[in-house]
């Protein structure tokens, strides 16, 4: 128990935050939230200890997220995905022109993810929020290094886009 535990607090922020974006709601975020730690406690024994924790768990994840999608696609504003990240991430005692910087530039980012295609969002999110290389991206996604590669190159330049306007 003192084992889970422990991967329980080192992973939940990555998980929990990796399905925040690729819900966008978080009533699903913290439904399949859930779902992904009884599936990996389910299926522990098939856990390979060569293979990351961290990538065996996003794809858990990942895959109840593309089951969700397929169900119903849900929809989420902009506004109500930004008002958790503002929760998440809330600057105690920043300056009010920092603040509202940083704010916008976390409004560009969540609107320029909102814009993605699916399959670009998660690739971006795995890559950038979670820290994944092409080849654990690939295994969690279940397509090749090179077409990880090519969603990773659209993303960037469409949120670089973005910034730019």
């Amino acid at each position: 128990m003192l084992a889970f535990e422990m991967l329980y607090r080192r992973h939940r922020g990555t998980l929990y935050r990796f399905l925040l974006r690729s819900l966008r709601q978080r009533a699903d975020a913290d439904e399949l939230f859930q779902e992904t730690w009884s599936r990996a406690i389910a299926a522990r024994e098939r856990y390979r200890v060569e293979a990351k924790f961290t990538t065996w768990l996003l794809q858990i994840a990942h895959n109840l997220v593309i089951d969700r999608f397929r169900r119903s696609r849900p929809q989420a504003s902009p506004e109500e995905a930004e008002v958790v990240f503002n929760q998440l991430d809330a600057p105690d005692d920043e300056r009010p022109d920092r603040v509202l910087s940083e704010f916008e530039q976390r409004r560009r980012l969540q609107i320029a993810l909102e814009e993605l295609p699916e399959e670009q969002r998660v690739t971006f999110l795995l890559r950038m929020e979670n820290g994944l290389g092409l080849e654990e991206i690939s295994e969690v996604t279940g397509v090749g290094r090179e077409t990880v590669k090519s969603r990773l190159r659209y993303a960037l330049a469409r949120v670089r886009a973005r910034f730019e306007t």
